[in-house]
Order: C-alpha cells, then sequence, then structure tokens
C-alpha cells in the first residue's frame, strides 16, 4: 500500500498489473475498503493497471472531520488518477463508490473512458435516513451498524455458509472511525444525481443484484432509462454482488471493458 496527500487528506492506495495497460480505478462502498475487490484483481490486472483506494474516511485512509459531500469524494478520485499521472481510466464504483462514478462520468467526462455502475442508483436511500445513520454513529460507534451488516449486504444463504468472508468484513466495520463513516452518510444524504445523470455520455455497464434490498433491480433499471448508453446486468446475490459472486461479476466487468 501507498499513501499520498489529496485535498488535505491522506490517502491509502495500491496498483496492480502493468502501467502501460489501460487503467480501471475501483470505487469501494460505504463501510468497506480496498480489500472488496480482492477477487477480481487477479483477472482484471492480467490486461489493466488496476488502481484501489480507501475512500477517505476508510480503510486507512484518514478520517478528517465531516460533513463530506459527493463532489468531495469525487475529487478525491480524480486527484489520485492526477498523482498517478493517469489522464482516463475506466471507473467501476459500488453503492457509494457507483455514485462517485456516476459524478465523475457527469462533472469529468474528459477522465473517463467506461463506467461500471454495481448495486448503486442516482440516489441511494433518503437524506433523512442517512442523517439519522450519521447521528446515531457519532453517539454511539458502529458496532450495531456492523452487528446488522450481514443483512443488508448478503443473501441469507450466503452470510450463514460463508462466515469466514462476512466476520472479517464486519470487523473492519467495527474498527472503522465512526466519524468517517458518519461523515459519508453526509455526502449520501445530500448526494442525489437525479436527472443529470442524463447527461453521461460514457458507456455504461449497470449490475445489480437480484436480491439487494439496498439497491434494487428496479434502481439499476432506473439508471438505464436515464443513462443513453447503458445496458443491465442481474447476479444472483445481494449488495456486496463483488464479493457474493465474484467469479461472475469480474466476468461481467472485463468482457464490457474489452468490448
Amino acid at each position: 500500500m501507498n499513501t499520498v496527500e489529496l485535498n488535505g487528506s491522506a490517502c491509502r492506495y495500491r496498483t496492480d498489473g502493468d502501467p502501460r495497460n489501460p487503467a480501471v480505478l475501483m470505487c469501494n462502498s460505504l463501510g468497506t475498503d480496498h480489500t472488496m475487490w480482492n477477487a477480481q484483481v487477479d483477472t482484471l490486472s492480467r490486461c489493466f493497471h488496476v488502481v484501489r483506494y480507501d475512500t477517505r474516511g476508510h480503510g486507512e485512509s484518514a478520517s478528517p472531520p465531516g460533513p463530506y459531500s459527493l463532489e468531495m469524494l469525487a475529487n478525491d478520485a480524480l486527484a489520485l488518477l492526477d498523482h498517478l499521472e493517469i489522464c482516463r481510466a475506466h471507473v467501476v464504483g459500488l453503492s457509494m463508490g457507483g455514485l462517485v462514478a456516476q459524478c465523475l462520468g457527469l462533472y469529468a467526462p474528459h477522465r473517463v473512458n467506461r463506467l461500471v455502475l454495481a448495486n448503486t442508483a442516482a440516489r441511494i436511500g433518503t437524506a433523512a435516513g442517512w442523517r439519522s445513520r450519521a447521528e446515531a454513529v457519532r453517539e454511539d460507534g458502529l458496532a450495531g451498524i456492523a452487528a446488522t451488516s450481514p443483512a443488508r449486504w448478503f443473501t441469507p444463504a450466503f452470510a450463514a455458509e460463508y462466515r469466514t468472508i462476512v466476520e472479517p468484513l464486519q470487523h473492519a466495520l467495527r474498527r472503522q472511525s465512526p466519524e468517517g463513516y458518519a461523515a459519508c452518510c453526509d455526502a449520501l444524504a445530500g448526494a442525489d444525481l437525479g436527472d443529470d445523470i442524463r447527461a453521461i455520455a460514457a458507456p455504461v455497464l449497470v449490475i445489480a443484484g437480484e436480491a439487494d434490498p439496498v439497491t434494487t433491480v428496479a434502481d439499476g433499471v432506473a439508471l438505464c432509462t436515464r443513462i443513453r448508453d447503458a445496458r443491465l446486468v442481474t447476479l444472483p446475490a445481494s449488495h456486496l454482488s463483488s464479493i457474493e459472486v465474484p467469479a461472475a461479476f469480474a466476468r461481467e466487468v472485463q468482457s464490457f471493458l474489452h468490448s
């Protein structure tokens, strides 16, 4: 892992693959870190320069006081590309990371080749819901959020069978900075791209989990309805589809980026 100062905050990142190959920037979801993409790296790094990082407030990146905004998170991603001297990249984002990817497609189209928007929406949840969660985490920490996370992240069968995968994710979430998590909830409270995404010109792959209770298949359909060059793929998974069905996820992403 490497560390760089981006927009006044320390960012931890790593790269895999030949830097002469096309770049793929991978943006993590709320409550996870760059390791959520571990299962895809071997496949993608054969043909791409894969860049993964911990979003501010997550993993080993710094957690400066909030609130944060979606634009702030997107500017961090652009600053990382600048640091690595990457002019253009494919961008893969899941959930909150998918909103970051949409923001890049909208406001920095010259930096984006293709977008993969996984388990995400133009607006996730409600502003009131995110503000309530931010307040609860600032008061009580992340133990309660971590305890209930498997029901949001995975299908019941996966959560029961693969405790060796689920429990380390919960442990990492418990160790995360409560302020960093809450500040990202603030960002999600204000993140509503609505019909603005109609302006996204990059080719887009939308991945939806068939059992996702957070960002549903209907949310994926709505993205495809608004973005003119978008197509939808559904996977037999819940919210963290890159972890629940890693091979299928990698196969769809690789095929799309090569097409």
